[in-house]
């Protein structure tokens, strides 16, 4: 497939990159400040002859910005997808919209760290934006509570609307792992226009 990937200069995004380039797919990366610059936001970036578009943005986890840009950000998307003509689109999500009980989502519990809320509630607002999407085959791949640079397994579990943990209540996926997933999500095509998560 011929795969336009915007925030490929990101930790997620650069093994994303790596993981769908090694699978033998061709990957034009971009990225506001790395060497192949593309800003989400000029839907002209997004032109016709991509089979699919990954979007690996993120909003600042200093909260230095506020959350309208992103989904204006993830507005302009949507859009240049659609001007394009490309129906498959790959959402790296956050994990703050998953649910911890019914009608509970992480962010909302007590206890959720104050350094990722702004991040998170973003992350949500952009989750809702896209469940009012109806003619395009988005995916948005939540992962799991924590993610960090670590093994590529090939194993994982997937999930949908609620937060996974493992049999000690933890809520983990490697970077590398969860690009894993997203590639196989981009390549099978398997959940249409819904939320999945990622985790052990």
């Amino acid at each position: 497939m011929r795969i336009l990937l915007f925030g490929a200069t990101g930790m997620i995004g650069q093994r994303i990159a790596a993981e769908l380039t090694a699978r033998g797919h061709e990957v034009t990366g971009l990225s506001r400040s790395g060497p192949v610059k593309g800003d989400v936001r000029d839907t002209a970036t997004l032109a016709p002859g991509h089979d699919a578009v990954v979007s690996a943005i993120a909003p600042p986890r200093d909260g230095t910005e506020p959350e309208a840009p992103f989904l204006e950000a993830n507005r302009a998307l949507i859009e240049g997808a659609r001007a394009a003509g490309v129906r498959r689109l790959v959402v790296v999500g956050g994990a703050g919209s998953l649910q911890v009980a019914p009608g509970v989502d992480l962010v909302d519990t007590p206890g959720f760290p104050e350094i990722y809320k702004k991040e998170s509630l973003a992350a949500r607002s952009a989750l809702r934006l896209f469940r009012e999407v109806d003619d395009l085959d988005w995916t948005y791949v939540s992962p799991a509570a924590e993610i960090a640079p670590g093994e590529r397994t090939g194993r994982y579990r997937l999930g949908g609307d609620e937060l996974l943990t493992d049999a000690e209540g933890r809520s983990f996926v490697s970077a590398e792992d969860y690009a894993v997933a997203v590639a196989d999500e981009l390549e099978r095509g398997a959940h249409p226009r819904r939320r999945i998560t990622v985790a052990y």
